[in-house]
């Protein structure tokens, strides 16, 4: 059980709770202080102020981790997969008696919204580890036939240590899709956390090792040449999943290469929405405001940047658009009456903000920019940022071909299914797509053809447990949130033959 500075039941002063998690990193059942004793500021983005300190991790702390993590292993492989998964389904249990606590937590250091968006992730995180927690006894092997005097048969083991890297957009979700299966299937993890958002995180770390054997789930902050490469290139760590950026992603896959250990990547988006004539037309106009994730400042791998719409109704479409944005509340992300909070860094913001300005200087374009900033003084030096809807953009624009990660959608015309099916395929990615008609045949014509991991049709809900979730092309490898992301890419299979002549 774990020995803690903090009490067990839920806090909803998130401010007492960020400072109370300052200065630490769980490792082995208990919060410590980096080796090093450095630290680096958590910033609330709605007022830039100082809300925390985080554990600055390194090669130190990652050994540290490690080799308890590799310790506990050991005992937690021999434990019945069914004890496994019934732990794992207490500390979904756990979770959900802190759901209110954990979505305050997020939203003041993310700034997301609470209603619309913290409490979304943190009542879906309860889910994931309630599912996984039920999976234990599926970890099941195989009779083989090879000879009539041969047993021959497989069995589904754990590949050890998982280092798995986090990214901030939805950190909780994220850390969950790789903790719990990977905790059921008999591995423990060592979790590196996205330096901006490190505490939400670490408080569903320590309320879990209230439940779990000391070792079993250890939790690291740091930044990722310091902390998170000393992971990956760990020779007791025995798998690596990472959810970011393509690029890094890359980085990831060629260190874990050196080891030739397994990976899983969930990289980036650009996902296309496709939008037919003969749609439920309100309905889609309200999944486009969903599908763009605008609630979470457009900030998701599978947000809808792209939105194409067939030419009868495009002038309708955007109009339609343009007034339900403007209608969306931009504020305080812990005002329950705020839809859209804050950017989550000033680096991405200003990064957001070239791509708008690229856009609004690109001839023939138009940027219709939605919504209003917040009036409220106290928030005068936070990341809010207007939603723009783009028009009038060629399909060579970067703003149409790269990753924005933010709350910036381009909205084209088109008049034929085969051209748009093209267009919508012409990309580097290939994590996620919606159409949107009332011809089925039509729709799932084209679900077959379009190159993406996750296709939906009338619908673009966020990541469900059970239903299997990755990309195909740089959106990544491998797959998460389903059975079989946990018997794939957290078992390795053993075959054992007994001759019995």
């Amino acid at each position: 059980m774990l020995d803690a500075p903090l009490t067990a039941a839920p806090n909803l002063d998130c401010f007492g709770l960020a400072r109370a998690l300052s200065g630490f990193h769980l490792i082995g059942g208990k919060l410590v202080p980096s080796a090093s004793g450095k630290s680096f500021a958590v910033v609330n983005p709605a007022t830039g102020q100082e809300v925390a300190r985080a554990a600055e991790g390194d090669a130190a702390d990652v050994d540290a981790a490690v080799a308890d993590a590799a310790r506990a292993q050991k005992e937690w492989a021999k434990a019945p997969a069914r004890k496994r998964g019934a732990l794992v389904h207490q500390c979904a249990a756990l979770i959900k008696e802190h759901a209110e606590e954990l979505a305050r937590l997020i939203a003041l250091e993310t700034g997301k919204a609470l209603r619309t968006e913290s409490r979304v992730e943190a009542n879906v995180v309860a889910d994931v580890f309630e599912f996984f927690g039920g999976l234990g006894s599926e970890l099941k092997g195989e009779s083989v036939p090879f000879a009539p005097n041969v047993l021959s048969v497989t069995v589904r083991e754990p590949l050890g240590v998982v280092g798995a890297i986090i990214p901030w957009n939805v950190p909780m979700l994220l850390m969950a899709l790789k903790v719990a299966p990977a905790l059921v299937a008999g591995n423990t993890v060592v979790v590196k956390s996205a330096e901006e958002a490190p505490l939400a995180v670490l408080r569903i770390c320590e309320l879990m090792n209230r439940v779990l054997p000391p070792g079993c789930f250890n939790m690291l902050s740091g930044f990722g040449p310091e902390c998170g490469a000393p992971l990956v290139e760990h020779p007791q760590v025995r798998k690596v999943t990472f959810t970011g950026s393509v690029e890094t992603g890359k980085i990831v896959a060629k260190a874990a290469s050196q080891k030739l250990v397994p990976v899983t990547l969930e990289l980036g988006g650009k996902s296309p929405m496709i939008v037919f004539q003969d749609c439920d037309f309100e309905k889609t106009v309200a999944g486009a405001l969903t599908s763009m994730r605008f609630t979470r400042q457009g900030q998701s791998c599978t947000a809808a940047s792209r939105i194409y719409v067939e030419r009868p109704i495009f002038d309708r479409f955007v109009t339609a658009m343009k007034d339900a944005v403007n209608n969306m509340v931009m504020g305080d992300p812990l005002d329950e009456k705020t839809d859209i909070g804050t950017i989550i860094s000033t680096g991405q913001f200003e990064k957001v903000q070239a791509f708008i300005e690229e856009g609004k200087a690109t001839a023939g374009a138009t940027a219709h920019e939605c919504s209003a900033m917040p009036t409220d003084p106290a928030l005068k030096k936070g990341l809010f940022l207007r939603p723009v809807i783009f028009t009038g953009l060629t399909k060579d624009s970067r703003l149409v071909r790269e990753e924005i990660f933010g709350p910036v959608t381009v909205i084209q015309p088109f008049d034929d299914a085969e051209a748009v099916l093209a267009e919508a395929n012409d990309s580097e990615y290939g994590l996620a797509a919606s159409l949107w008609t009332n011809n089925l045949k039509v729709g799932l014509d084209l679900a077959h053809r379009l190159e993406a991991g996750l296709v939906q049709i009338n619908q673009n809900l966020v990541v469900q447990a059970n239903l299997s979730y990755g990309g195909v092309k740089s959106s990544g490898l491998g797959k998460e949130a389903s059975l079989e992301a946990m018997l794939e890419h957290f078992t390795h299979k053993k075959t054992i033959m007994v001759n019995m002549a």
